[in-house]
């Protein structure tokens, strides 16, 4: 009888409903509730403590997180101000730099449009100008020579180049012609040696070339970009006074006055630059025509020695021309790179 009462009591605590779930007790209502509350007032992620001690660790132990993202907070604010604080200073730079480069090439404009339409006065140095125009048509004529040498050496290389494959046919002719060997003989040795003179004589004038060259396109034209600087300098120079000019003609109030201190300012700035850079120039025409001559009167030498004692057929004086210039020839096949090069 103790039995079925206690299968009965067992039956009872798990009720079972009509569609066969178990049906739901009242202590697990309240725990569900307990879960909830807990779930909604559990504490914030923000307020979570971080526990430095250990496991039973005394309070003072205990960092809130919340100040330790409050300090990167802090700290990344501060660190991206002075970014844009940076930022902001650089970009200020540019636009004044803008600033003043756009009215500099404003007043630059309308000095040069005045000057072409004969409405503006420009500063003229007579005597320095007459030698930028000597200079510059000397450069012209320079050029021109130049560009003759070159002609004259490639020629004359394709002719020694010619005269070397020829002698080199005589010489075979002579191998396979008994009849005629000696003649072939002659004329192979003669081209051989005006093969020979040829590149002795190559030698000459490539260096004439290059020196020329180095004349023109070095020496001419770093004295002529210092004359460009010189022109550009002038003219900032006649724009500026231009502009003070101006100003002085009108109204003398407080603003007007200020305006023209600062062109004041501006124009005695220019007018520096402008003196020194006309120095400049005159010093640098003086060294560049000692040079010149000096330079010229060597290789004009050079060339006239040279191209004499070939055509007279004199190779002693030919070879002495060279060492008089110091000129080394290579050897055949020095400009061909070794076989280790090549691999």
């Amino acid at each position: 009888m103790t039995d079925s009462i206690m299968s009965k009591a067992a039956t009872m605590e798990i009720p079972i409903n009509s569609n066969g779930d178990t049906g739901t007790l009242p202590e697990d209502d309240s725990l569900e509730q307990d879960l909830q509350q807990v779930m909604v007032s559990g504490p914030n992620l923000n307020e979570t403590s971080i526990v430095s001690g250990g496991y039973g660790g005394t309070g003072e132990g205990i960092i809130p997180t919340s100040s330790i993202k409050g300090s990167n907070i802090n700290h990344s604010a501060s660190s991206s101000s002075l970014a844009d604080d940076a930022n902001r200073g650089v970009a200020v730079e540019k636009l004044e730099y803008v600033k003043k480069w756009g009215l500099n090439t404003y007043k630059c404009t309308k000095q040069m449009i005045s000057e072409r339409f004969g409405r503006g006065s420009r500063t003229v140095d007579l005597e320095l100008e007459a030698q930028i125009e000597v200079l510059r048509d000397t450069k012209r004529k320079y050029e021109n020579m130049l560009r003759l040498a070159r002609a004259l050496t490639n020629h004359f290389y394709s002719m020694v180049q010619t005269q070397h494959a020829l002698g080199d046919t005589f010489a075979d002719l002579s191998q396979k012609s008994p009849e005629l060997r000696d003649e072939f003989g002659y004329n192979a040795e003669t081209q051989k040696l005006l093969c020979k003179n040829g590149e002795t004589l190559l030698g000459a004038v490539n260096f004439f070339v290059s020196s020329i060259n180095t004349l023109v396109n070095k020496t001419m034209e770093d004295t002529l970009l210092t004359i460009k600087l010189y022109e550009n300098a002038r003219l900032e120079f006649d724009a500026y006074r231009a502009d003070l000019e101006e100003l002085s003609l009108g109204p003398r109030d407080a603003v007007t006055m200020a305006r023209i201190d600062s062109a004041q300012q501006q124009f005695q700035v220019h007018k520096d630059k402008y003196e020194q850079l006309r120095a400049d120039v005159t010093i640098k025409l003086k060294f560049l025509e000692e040079n010149k001559v000096k330079v010229m009167h060597k290789q004009l030498l050079l060339f006239h020695n040279a191209i004499s004692a070939y055509f007279a057929g004199n190779q002693q004086q030919l070879e002495q021309t060279l060492q008089q210039f110091n000129i080394k020839l290579k050897p055949p096949g020095a400009d061909k790179p070794s076989w280790l090069e090549e691999q």
